[in-house]
């Protein structure tokens, strides 16, 4: 997603599993995780809840329809 200092900033945007209740302690518990599995650079600085993620028929992510949500009319280096 944007950033205005750095250009752009990692964002998770998670569905839920059934039974699962997304909220701060959710996210913090997320973001802890990815900072013990990923390098400092790949660590989401924030995450976004979703009912359900855009999906193609196929059942794979829609990865575009996520990005327009969060860059709008903004250019993206990301193709």
């Amino acid at each position: 997603m944007p950033n205005v200092d750095l250009g752009e900033e990692v964002k998770a945007v998670v569905q839920a599993a059934d039974g699962i209740v997304p909220g701060p302690a959710l996210a913090e518990e997320l973001i802890a995780f990815c900072a013990n599995a990923l390098s400092r650079q790949k660590v989401p600085r924030s995450v976004d809840f979703e009912a359900e993620l855009p999906r193609l028929p196929t059942g794979k992510l829609y990865k575009r329809l996520l990005r327009d949500k969060y860059w709008g009319n903004k250019t993206s280096r990301i193709v």
